[in-house]
């Protein structure tokens, strides 16, 4: 069964940069959040060179800061902790320990698996065949017996996406409970580390 909350955004200030002749700002985003990100620089005008880095480095985070370096570090870094145990720290990074603090605007609930509308489009590839359950249904228990529910933080809600969410959660074995975030606690967290570039 599916349960719904709502978490409606806050006003929002103007980006000081947007229309601004100045050089382009380059985000180096975790592929999760590129998209977001492009999107909400389209909104606001802001003159951005978005460089998605692989989303499966969540898979290995000691890959991360040399997958950020790689791309050429960036101004800003669309990068929680995300594992990194503090490797991403020197750098203007989004701030909290996941992006999924970020969306839900709190820390972790106990139990809880988290579902952002990345990895609802592409829980099956990232998440099923990425830890090998398409091969190894057995280990499902395994990777998520600590769960007792899933929780979509969803961006944008539609009803394929819903559809995909309920079915990634019927895969785990567990109650899919919906909130919508929105991406505003992103573009203001966003807005503010360009501000500091």
């Amino acid at each position: 069964m599916t349960k719904a909350t709502s978490e409606r955004p806050t006003d929002l200030k103007p980006f000081a940069g947007a229309g601004s002749t100045e050089p382009r700002k380059v985000v180096v985003a975790c592929g999760a959040l590129a998209l977001h990100i492009d999107q909400i620089a389209r909104r606001r005008g802001w003159e951005l060179d978005v460089r998605p880095l692989p989303p499966e480095l969540h898979n290995r985070p000691e890959r991360i800061r040399a997958a950020v370096d790689a791309a050429g570090g960036g101004d800003v870094v669309a990068y929680a902790d995300c594992g990194t145990r503090g490797a991403l720290d020197d750098l203007h990074r989004l701030p909290g320990a996941d992006c999924y603090e970020l969306f839900g605007g709190k820390p972790h609930e106990r139990a809880t698996y988290y579902l952002t509308d990345f990895l609802v489009r592409s829980f099956d590839r990232v998440v099923w065949r990425g830890l090998g359950l398409d091969r190894h249904p057995e280990l499902r228990d395994d990777y998520f017996r600590h769960y007792e529910r899933v929780v979509w933080l969803a961006q944008r809600r539609t009803p394929e996406l819903a559809e995909r969410a309920e079915a990634a959660a019927e895969k785990l074995g567990l109650p899919l409970e919906i909130r919508d975030t929105g991406d505003t606690a992103l573009e203001q967290a966003l807005e503010r580390l360009l501000e500091e570039a």
